[in-house]
């Protein structure tokens, strides 16, 4: 052994002895409850925590209450929704299936959805794995629908991907994140298999594990034993009620708990499901058609973490936060679940990660700062050109989304033009360039037809674009 090995291994057995040291790891979990303090009261939503080390949880504690109603404090126990973490779970059962040999990357998936548009080039499963597909995401499009949060279930999400005329862009050329990939997974799944994702997962995952407390809510009107109830802050240290009929599942729809969840984390070091070849699979980047590396495996986000390498992912929807955090060389993980939606459960999992893995984190060099180019005297005056309402009005009228199905007036109020948006607010869009509008991330490019008349316009918005809208009036 060289002096080097001897020193690191050495330095290894001091850590292992400072996380299983009672002094330390007293010292450790007063830390690590400090930090939770802020939610750790008796009306106030917050969190549940699980750390797990070599396989062993060597601290779990629930901070506030899973609900306020009842006075029910969280506990290792408690059940939340995880949002997008869900997504990791989608992912097993399609390896799963593809390891049983009904299943490959490179399937077509209107193989499976026939009722999918034929785009001018095929969208493979790989393609919905790795967010590489161009499909929109359904829950922007559901949005700009104007259609509220949670009255929308299988039938209708699909109905509407169905509609959709034309991608983002051409698969496996970007990559951009899209909760439409992992809803039509799921459809995969139970087209394949003959079961629901939930039923798969139930006994290809849950049960082998252990994960008695873990479901895919395909149904919003059942009953889940110990489910922690989702918050919104209003006003000073008061909280209103997360309530949703929202049962999609694929690219979320996953209850579970932190004991579940821990239980998941340890199957990446065992393989007792699924074996450790296909897990290690699992792990590996996904590639664009150029080639380029994305950090992003089969719903897992591969990153590093003050220089240590990271493996997992968040997870948000109404109330509800949750974060899977796992250190791969150190078989170190950290799990926080919460029901409250101002709460960072990202970043508090890696603040538990700097008090465990103290002294084990490196130097990362810091990125150089780009400098932005300034604009040109022309691109300053364009920004702060307004139009006349002449001008203005030229725009106003009523335009039809085929694909969304709603029609949208545009009207103007002083300088911008006014969208009115079904169940929402109106929003105002400022005027940037030639026939070019925009509110945040929004954007309006109308379209003129051979008279030079507005016949329409198209709209992006974040994972959503190019969506047209034909004038109608």
């Amino acid at each position: 052994m060289t002096s080097k090995t001897h020193i690191q291994a050495i330095s290894l057995v001091l850590i292992l002895l400072a996380l299983s040291s009672p002094a330390a790891a007293g010292q450790k979990s007063e830390k690590v409850d400090a930090i939770f303090a802020p939610w750790n009261k008796p009306d106030s939503p917050g969190c549940a925590l699980a750390v797990i080390h070599n396989g062993r949880t060597i601290y779990e504690k629930g901070y506030g209450q899973a609900n306020l109603e009842h006075n029910i404090p969280i506990t290792p126990h408690s059940v939340f929704y995880i949002g997008s973490v869900s997504k990791q779970f989608t992912a097993m059962c399609i390896a799963l299936l593809i390891d049983q040999g009904k299943l490959s990357l490179e399937d077509d998936i209107h193989q499976y959805i026939p009722e999918l548009q034929d785009f001018s080039q095929p969208v493979k499963i790989r393609h919905l794995i790795f967010h590489t597909s161009g499909l929109r995401d359904y829950l922007t499009l559901l949005g700009l629908a104007g259609i509220p949060f949670g009255s929308y279930h299988e039938k209708e999400v699909l109905g509407l991907l169905s509609r959709q005329k034309e991608l983002n862009f051409t698969p496996g050329t970007e990559y951009l994140y899209s909760n439409s990939g992992y809803f039509l997974l799921s459809v995969i799944v139970k087209r394949v298999s003959g079961q629901s994702l939930g039923d798969f997962a139930q006994e290809n995952i849950f049960k082998p594990l252990g994960m008695t407390h873990s479901l895919f809510l395909e149904d919003y009107s059942r009953i889940i034993p110990q489910r922690a109830a989702g918050y919104f802050p209003e006003g000073k240290e008061q909280f209103k009620n997360y309530i949703s009929t929202y049962d999609c599942v694929g690219a979320g729809g996953l209850y579970t708990s932190t004991q579940d969840l821990a239980l998941w984390m340890d199957n990446f070091s065992h393989g007792k499901v699924g074996g450790k070849e296909l897990l290690e699979w699992l792990q590996t980047p996904g590639k664009l058609d150029s080639g380029k590396e994305l950090p992003y495996g089969f719903a897992l986000s591969l990153s590093t973490y003050k220089g240590l390498k990271t493996v997992g992912h968040g997870g948000a929807l109404g109330g509800y936060r949750a974060a899977v955090l796992r250190f791969p060389a150190q078989n170190f993980s950290v799990i926080c679940l919460a029901n409250l939606s101002t709460i960072n459960s990202m970043r508090l999992a890696q603040q538990v990660a700097d008090i465990y893995l103290a002294g084990q984190f490196q130097e990362e060099k810091e990125k150089p700062i780009s400098k932005s180019r300034k604009k040109t005297k022309t691109e300053k005056s364009q920004e702060l050109m307004k139009l006349t309402t002449s001008q203005l009005q030229e725009y106003a009228g009523a335009y039809y989304s085929e694909e969304l199905q709603r029609t949208f007036q545009i009207g103007h109020k002083k300088d911008k033009l006014v969208f009115t948006h079904q169940n929402a607010p109106d929003l105002l869009f400022i005027y940037r360039d030639q026939d070019q509008f925009s509110a945040g991330n929004l954007k309006l490019h109308f379209l003129r037809d051979q008279s030079q008349k507005i016949s329409g316009f198209t709209l992006d918005a974040g994972r959503v674009r190019n969506l047209r809208f034909i004038r109608r009036d």
